[in-house]
């Protein structure tokens, strides 16, 4: 899929697509992949991440909104990843089987390592 054709699909407007496209606007790497998933399927592992991310107080956005769209969509998407640039958030896109119409989008704020201690040899 062609960078600008992403581009239209994340133009939806709620704001994790809006982060995804800013991302993907600022050098963000991305991949589509081949194949697809059952929305029922990837509800249910999307659901029990929500619950681990609030368990851990991890930064999160639009995952529970993706999970109930995934769970209502009921047809197989392809999945998509978005990693902005400087590796900070990672998106997942849920697109329709043939990738025209983006049917959900949920971002993950990445760990960041801890800087290494001066003291450390």
């Amino acid at each position: 899929m062609e960078r600008e054709e992403l581009e239209r699909l994340l133009g939806g407007g709620d704001d994790t697509s809006s982060a995804a496209l800013a991302a993907l606007r600022t050098g963000a790497s991305y991949v589509i992949w081949d194949g697809t998933t059952s929305s029922k399927s990837l509800a249910t592992v999307y659901g029990r991440r929500l619950r681990h991310t609030l368990r851990k107080g991890i930064e999160t956005s639009g995952l529970a909104q993706a999970v109930q769209h995934l769970d209502l969509y009921g047809r197989p998407v392809r999945l998509g990843q978005i990693t902005t640039a400087d590796r900070s958030w990672i998106f997942m896109l849920f697109l329709d089987e043939d990738g025209s119409t983006l049917v959900a989008c949920t971002g993950v704020r990445q760990a960041q390592p801890d800087p290494p201690r001066p003291d450390a040899c």
